[in-house]
């Protein structure tokens, strides 16, 4: 007989323990995006980006052709890879983030037209995956590795993506089914099934939110037990489950380090994230905070990119950041916007925005063109100029991943317990929030990264009682990162200020947030002013790559230097330990940037070819997100302070 305890235990009690989320966040959908750094970018993703993943999905490659195959079940073969269902699934999510903030009428008919097909691909039971239907439909569920789940995981996140935006139940109908047909076989009491790609914990959880029908909880949580117990003996993929290149070594309770593939732990952390926060699981919220300690304490690049290894596409050595062949799939950075957002809700503690803020501004931002028709699959920290952005790729993560994660950035700004209002993001935006019985609209004005002013203005019909949580960010307190990986060369002291109409207001500190907690009334604003110094950092002394080196950093922004600002060249200076930094904002570079200038010692080969000749020059530094957008040209983030560190050969 199978051991069904704690299985048993697991399916009577999953839902019975104590929510543990500290407020909810207020839904993209209930914000309105009035943002000059954001709002471009949601256009440029509702126009040109979607329209570059539908040319590719239906044109380009056979990502819908493979649905109408298997609807005209005509014995025809299938093309492509075997998760290319899970391209189509989430960028039918961006579709629906974008229609809620810029509707389109022919954008949801295309939509339709694709939910229709997939549609018409499930079978009858519930199954849905080309790659198996087409021809291969007696050896589903056969291999672990093979995506099926995964898939199945971004389908339920697109449908409730598209429910909640439409109010269209087609494709929610579908995962429905998809979802019921995978309980129906896996589960407390059923058969074993350790996932080769975690996505269906996180997407069961959704799924959940949508339905209220907690079996889906229930079966996110044994999907996330199963592993660690060598549940995987015969099946063709034990190599990895033995190298934890899965998180399959020990069981999710008892993780203490981050290991293996960098997306799929993204994913797998964002699921036990959200289980905890339902349940009240202290095991997962323990190891959560443990492994959330050792990717940023140890595992973290300063851009927020995480998995420096393109080997295993993931996490190497503690401290192991090369720059040059950094990794940094901005799917991993996507994942760390996706976990860190969820630590946040489990513990109500700012330093996990403070992390998703790094990741989202500069290591996921950066994996879309200003152009919105370019991508980064990887996010190197320096080039030679071999890198460049590119049109698609055969494994199409990327491109999708980063519009959906575009177009729902109001997901983030914002959350609420009904008692207590939380500003976790300073990007500019509206919204109507509900104490007690007293409706307050808010709107958030600033020209936050460029300038530190936010402005939060209050409305309500009558004075209303609440807690204003305001998130004053890590950096803007001397702290770069939470856990000392990288630490500013000087101490200031933090010079953030926080008035109301135009006062002094007392506040006390909770978190990491700054809290006033009073009456309201209409037209009462509320300041924050954040310095927006330019710092230099430095790295632990454990990070060999960053030796001698320092970066600069701008407020929430990550800065390099490119080639395109200073005559091609990019690896021919050192900064001197006294420079100083000009900004000014240009308008016409790179969609409206601040730019640094500083002098540095450029350093040049003399005429006699055989000895170096140094000279002082201007050198300017862009935002590290921006990079690469005027073609091919050297860049590095992190600068030499010393002449023995110039990579002169390289120019």
């Amino acid at each position: 007989m199978k051991k069904l305890i704690p299985l048993l235990l697991l399916a009577q009690s999953v839902m019975a323990q104590t929510p543990t989320r500290k407020f909810e966040p207020v839904n993209f959908s209930q914000v309105t995006i009035t943002d000059s750094f954001w709002k471009p970018a949601l256009d440029v993703v509702a126009t040109t980006t979607l329209q570059a993943c539908i040319y590719q999905t239906e044109v380009k490659t056979p990502r819908i052709r493979n649905f109408e195959k298997v609807a005209r079940n005509k014995n025809e073969k299938h093309e492509g890879i075997f998760y290319d269902d899970s391209d189509v699934f989430k960028a039918l999510e961006a579709i629906a983030y974008s229609l809620k903030n810029r509707p389109n009428a022919d954008l949801e008919k295309k939509a339709d037209e694709w939910i229709d097909k997939i549609a018409a691909a499930q079978l009858e039971d519930g199954y849905l995956n080309t790659w198996y239907t087409l021809g291969k439909l007696d050896q589903r569920w056969g291999d672990m590795s093979m995506h099926e789940d995964y898939n199945g995981g971004h389908l339920i996140e697109a449908a409730v993506a598209y429910y909640n935006a439409t109010g269209k139940r087609k494709l929610l109908d579908v995962a429905i089914r998809f979802a019921d047909h995978f309980d129906s076989l896996f589960g407390p009491g059923k058969k074993h099934w350790v996932t080769g790609h975690q996505e269906l914990e996180l997407a069961l959880v959704k799924l959940y939110q949508a339905t209220g029908n907690k079996k889906y909880v229930t079966l996110a949580h044994w999907l996330l037990e199963e592993r660690g117990h060598k549940y995987a003996k015969g099946y063709t993929w034990t190599d990895w489950r033995d190298t934890a290149y899965a998180q399959d070594v020990v069981p999710v309770r008892e993780q203490k380090e981050i290991t293996g593939h960098a997306v799929r732990a993204m994913y797998m952390y964002t699921g036990a994230a959200d289980v905890a926060a339902i349940t009240g699981d202290a095991g997962y919220m323990q190891a959560m905070q443990a492994v959330w300690e050792d990717v940023v304490h140890r595992n973290m690049y300063i851009t927020g990119g995480i998995g420096s290894s393109g080997s295993n596409e993931g996490f190497s050595n503690d401290y192991d950041l090369p720059n040059e062949q950094a990794y940094c799939e901005t799917c991993a950075s996507v994942g760390m916007v996706f976990w860190n957002q969820r630590m946040n809700v489990l513990t109500g503690d700012s330093k996990f925005m403070d992390v998703l803020e790094r990741s989202l501004y500069n290591g996921a931002r950066d994996g879309l063109s200003l152009s919105g028709d370019r991508f980064f699959y990887g996010n190197p920290l320096a080039s030679k100029g071999q890198h460049f952005r590119r049109e698609w790729f055969g494994t199409a993560c990327c491109p999708a991943n980063i519009a959906r994660l575009v177009a729902s950035v109001g997901d983030y700004i914002y959350g609420t317990t009904g008692s207590d209002f939380f500003v976790n993001l300073f990007i500019g935006s509206n919204t109507t929030l509900k104490f007690g019985k007293t409706e307050v609209p808010i709107s958030l004005q600033t020209n936050y990264p460029w300038e530190g002013s936010v402005k939060l203005t209050f409305n309500p019909k009558s004075k209303v009682k609440f807690a204003t949580h305001l998130r004053i960010p890590g950096w803007a307190q001397n702290e770069v990162v939470p856990g000392g990986l990288y630490t500013f060369t000087d101490t200031v002291q933090p010079a953030f200020t926080i008035t109301l109409n135009g006062k002094p207001v007392l506040y006390t500190v909770q978190q990491g947030y700054a809290v006033i907690n009073r009456e309201w009334k209409n037209g009462d604003v509320l300041e924050l002013i954040l310095p927006m110094e330019v710092r230099k950092i430095k790295a632990r002394p454990e990070v060999k790559q960053a030796a001698d080196r320092i970066a600069l950093q701008r407020g929430p922004l990550v800065y390099c230097v490119e080639g395109a600002d200073n005559d091609g060249l990019a690896w021919n200076f050192f900064l001197p330990e006294k420079a100083t930094f000009q900004t000014s904002f240009q308008p016409n570079v790179l969609g409206g940037v601040t730019t640094l200038q500083f002098q540095a010692q450029v350093v040049h080969i003399a005429e006699n070819g055989t000895s170096l000749k140094t000279e002082t020059k201007s050198i300017t530094a862009i935002p590290y997100y921006a990079w690469c957008n005027r073609g091919q040209n050297p860049m590095q983030v992190w600068l030499p302070v010393k002449l023995k560190d110039i990579k002169i050969n390289y120019q």
